[in-house]
Parts: C-alpha cells; structure tokens; sequence
C-alpha cells in the first residue's frame, strides 16, 4: 500500500520507537513532566508529532506547589517575582580553611576535631558555603518583595575600603583576633631568640672631660674614654629559669700624672685606666610547684675607688681585685607562707701594686675568703603586701695571718633584717627593710664594726611619662688603715625619669652618702649629682649627654675633693 495512510503509519512506528527515550527525558525532570508518553498522546489531526501544548513543561525557577489550585499546572506561577538581590553581598570562591584534614588546626586555628555528641544529641548544621540559594519565597498573595535591607550602616561604610573576611575577622567559625599589647617602650632594645633564649645586647661609646679623675684635693683634669657593653640572656620556659646579666666597662684617659712631691697617701697613680665588670648568672629548678632549687654565680671585677685611703702612695696605676662567688639554696612554699636558705662562697684575690719606680708590692694579705648562710621567711598578707624576715652569717678568712701593719684581719659577723615588699596598683613598687649589721675581728687591738642597715628599692610610676626610683644599701667594706676595723658605707639614691616625647627622656639623679672608718676617726661625707638626656634615634641607637658633679667631704684636713664629668656618647643596642 502507498499514499497518505502509509506515511503515517510509518511516522507513527517511529514515535513508538522513541517513546523510552522520552520516558527516560521525562524522569530526569529537564524537559517535561513526570508523566509517561503514550500512543494517546499522538495527534493524527496534525501528522502524528506531539505538540508543545500537549507536554507541558516544568518551571526549573519554582517548586512551590499549591494542592488547591484548581489550574491543574501542579500549582505553578507565571506572576512570582524571583528573591531580590539588592544588597546581599556576593560570596566568591571556597569558605576560608576548606581543604584542612579532619585532625590538628586549620589555617583559622579552629580545632578540626570532631565533636562527640551524646546518643541522642543533634548534630550541628554545617554552615552554608559559598552559592548556596537563598531559602524559597512563598508563592500566593501575601508574598512580597523583601525590603532592602544593608548588612553594614552607610555612616561606618562610607568611604572605607571594604576588607576581606579572614582580617575583619567575620569568618565563620574563626577566633576573635587578639588586641595587640601596648608597647611600654617603643624604642626599647628588643632582642633575638636564640633557642629558649631571649638575649639583648648593648654597648655604649662614650667620651668626655674630667676636671679631677683622681679624684686628689688639688684637681688636675683629663680627657677620657669609656666603652661598655651589656649583655643579657633571659630563658623562655614552662618550668625552672635561668638568668645571665653581664655588664662590665673599661675607663681610659688620656693624661699621665706624676706623683706629688710629699708622696701623700691621697695621690693618684700615674696611670688613671681602670676596668669594671659586674656579672651574674641566676637559675632556678622547679623540683615542685612548691619546692625550688636556687642558685647564683657572680663575679665582680673592679679597684679601689679614686680617692681612698686604701691607695698606696706612688702607684703607677690601680690594682684590680676580682670577687667569684655564688649562692645554693632552696625556697619552699607553705600555701602563703614562704621560707628560703641557702649557703654562700666568696673568693676575693688582689693583684700586685706596681710603682712608679719599677718594683711591685704584694696585697697577698688583702686576699680573703668569706663562709656564709642566709635566710629569710616571707608571709604573703595580700597579693600587693608581703612582710619578711632576713638573717645573715659569715665568716672571713685571709690568706695571711697578719697584714702589712701586723693586724689580725680575720673577722665573723652578719646582719639581721626586717621588711616588707609591696604592689599598690602597680604604681608604686618595690622592697623596704632594715635592720642591724655588725662583725668582729680576731685582733683585739680592733673594735666591733656596726652600724644601721638599711635596704630598699622603690619605684613609683607617678604619671605613664614620669617615674621616680629610690634605693639604698649598707655594706661593710675591708680596709688596710692601721687601728681601723673597718668602713661601714651608707649610700641613698634618688632618681626621675621623664619622657619629653617617647624618643627624648630626661633623668635627674642625686646621690648621698657617709663613709665610717670606725677606729680611725675619719668619717667622709659624698654627695653627686647628674643630668641626662637620652635622644632616642631608633631602637638600636641612642644618643646620650651626661653632666655631673661629685663633692667628697671628710672631716680630715687635705682629703675633701670635688669634680665635675661631661660626656657624650652612644649606645647601639639590639
């Protein structure tokens, strides 16, 4: 057969062939509804093809559905607005720490741990990540389109470069950013790390004028040089401590002095260079959270001081004295109740005096060593108050028997102290005490050396640009005067400290003291005072100027002295 009824029928098996594949097209949703196709469905009026009004299609754009809507188009909307998108901010990319592995930190430093939850308990929603739709907007009369709503006030947005989430700090899940600590000292040395060390290194290049470095009763002045370097080491640890603060200097001058014609005792060496150091390494062992292992090693290098009368007459230049010694105790802790002893050794060695004429003169019988213990007990009344009670003993043995003027040196004595630390506010601060020293000597011929201790060291923040200092000490100090049993040295000190700006600071300093040669007689008077400005450039280099003035007055004829130091220096630190 042929003609017209052929075609169609021909058309019609086609259809037939073709009908799972739209039934699968149809399943998937993409083009037509969830309906299966039937030879129903075919239209012979219009040449067997399935028009587009008879396979309605489905709006991808909305689920929402109406069982009610008697439209029978499974409740769809022509007339409904999309969601607005005025004023939500578009999110790009992957959430901040999304490839982090499910242990350890991510780069937020949030735990990746998961959570253990309870039997029963929910377990928490994920937050939505970046293109996930807006939820659905109900279809019907009472919906509307969303008011305009800013996530951000114009009045704080305006005009400012919008920042990303991870520094604004509006990342989910991520830790509020810590507010960084104000600097105390923005031009202070700040140090490297070295290891569980932090270390600070300084020196300061100094030069100057003084009208009288030997410090005699009739002034002749000099030139003068002084190089000093610090070096300091502090650990970082969790538990136990060590401490290494080195600090040492070396004075030269420029002039030569000849000795007097009456070879006095108060005159000066021809050569007026001398070295100081004084250094001490503190550590701690933390055997308990109660119980500590305490210990120090100090070394001091120096000479007598210009000016004494333990300087020998015709000296070419000062003898150097080294002390080496060093503290082992242990601290224990009762709740507030604190109670620290410890055992101390000291070695003290003089080097030979060299003279103006060539010879040397030994101080073998200035050599001694020195036996003690120490111990206080401290109660805590409140955080910012703790009293305390200090006691000390000690032996000194020299290495000869008799000095140079048939003195039996050899001596025992100590201290005994009472006082309190304290910390109101933080504004005042510090340590305040006193007491009774006293010591005895083997020869009879010397008197009993004692005298009021006093100890302290205040400082007071008076303004956050102004601080005052106070401190104080008693020593009782050797000496090689014939029928004198010893010096007892008082010193008090007053300091202030202001900052002009944050990179110029002011210092005023005023230093008084007495000097007691008990046995001789003598008791000398000094005064000093100082001004320094320290121009702070950067904080690895400084520019300092001191000028000072320094009176001695001693109740003997001919040993009253005075002097005035200007110097100009700098300090490069790190």
């Amino acid at each position: 057969m042929s003609g017209p009824a052929t075609g169609r029928r021909r058309r019609v098996n086609v259809l037939r062939a073709l009908l799972p594949c739209l039934a699968l097209i149809a399943c998937d949703g993409t083009l037509a509804q969830a309906q299966t196709l039937t030879p129903n469905m075919l239209n012979p009026e219009r040449g067997g093809f399935v028009s587009p009004q008879d396979l309605p299609l489905r709006r991808t754009g909305d689920t929402t559905t109406d069982p009610t809507d008697p439209t029978g188009d499974d409740g769809l909307r022509r007339d409904t607005p999309a969601p607005s998108r005025i004023g939500q901010i578009p999110t790009y990319g992957l959430p901040a720490a999304s490839g982090a592995a499910d242990t350890g930190f991510d780069s937020l430093n949030r735990t990746r741990q998961k959570p253990k939850l309870y039997p029963g308990q929910a377990r928490p929603k994920p937050s939505p990540g970046p293109g996930t739709p807006a939820p659905p907007t109900p279809a019907g009369p009472a919906a509307s389109t969303p008011p305009l709503r800013l996530s951000i006030p114009p009045s704080e947005s305006a005009n400012k470069t919008p920042l990303a989430p991870a520094l604004a700090g509006t990342v989910d899940g991520q830790p509020a950013r810590k507010r960084l600590k104000v600097d105390d000292d923005p031009f202070g040395a700040v140090g490297d790390y070295a290891g569980g060390f932090l270390i600070k290194s300084a020196v300061e290049l100094s030069g100057g004028y003084d009208t009288n470095p030997g410090r005699t009763f009739v002034p002749q002045g000099s030139p003068f040089y002084v190089v000093a370097p610090e070096f300091l080491a502090v650990s970082d640890w969790e538990r136990h401590a060590l401490v290494a603060d080195l600090r040492g200097s070396f004075t030269g001058y420029g002039n030569t002095f000849p000795p007097t014609a009456d070879g006095s005792v108060s005159s000066a060496p021809t050569n007026l260079d001398r070295p100081d150091f004084t250094g001490h390494i503190d550590g701690r062992l933390d055997v308990t959270q109660d119980t500590h292992i305490t210990s120090e090693v100090r070394l001091r290098v120096s000479t007598d001081n210009p000016g004494s009368p333990n300087i020998q007459a015709g000296l070419a230049k000062y003898p150097i004295y080294t002390t080496l010694g060093g503290t082992f105790g242990v601290d224990q802790n009762f709740n507030r109740l604190e109670i620290a002893a410890g055992g101390t050794v000291d070695r003290t060695v003089y080097t030979d005096s060299k003279l103006t004429d060539g010879t040397a003169s030994s101080n073998d019988d200035r050599n001694f060593t020195q036996l003690g213990g120490v111990g206080r007990v401290s109660y805590e009344l409140t955080p910012a108050l703790k009293p305390f009670v200090e006691a000390e003993g000690d032996s000194r043995t020299h290495d000869l028997q008799f000095d140079r003027f048939g003195y039996q040196r050899d001596s025992s004595g100590g201290y005994a102290k009472a006082g309190t630390s304290f910390e109101f506010s933080r504004l005042l601060t510090g340590e305040i005490s006193a007491g009774w020293a006293a010591r005895d000597y083997v020869d009879p011929r010397l008197d009993r050396l004692q005298g009021l201790l006093v100890a302290s060291s205040l400082t007071w923040t008076a303004t956050p640009l102004t601080t005052a200092k106070f401190y104080s000490t008693t020593s009782i100090d050797e000496t090689t005067l014939p029928g004198t049993s010893g010096v007892l040295t008082h010193t008090y000190t007053v300091e202030a400290d202001h900052d002009f700006r944050r990179w110029l600071t002011g210092i005023g300093k005023f230093t008084w003291g007495s000097l007691d040669y008990q046995g001789d007689g003598r008791f000398d008077r000094f005064y000093s005072a100082e001004a320094d400005m320290i121009y702070k450039m950067t904080r690895n280099f400084w520019i300092k100027g001191t000028l000072r003035r320094d009176w001695l007055d001693s109740n003997l004829v001919g040993n009253s002295t005075a002097s005035t130091v200007m110097m100009l220096g700098v300090r490069l630190q790190n």
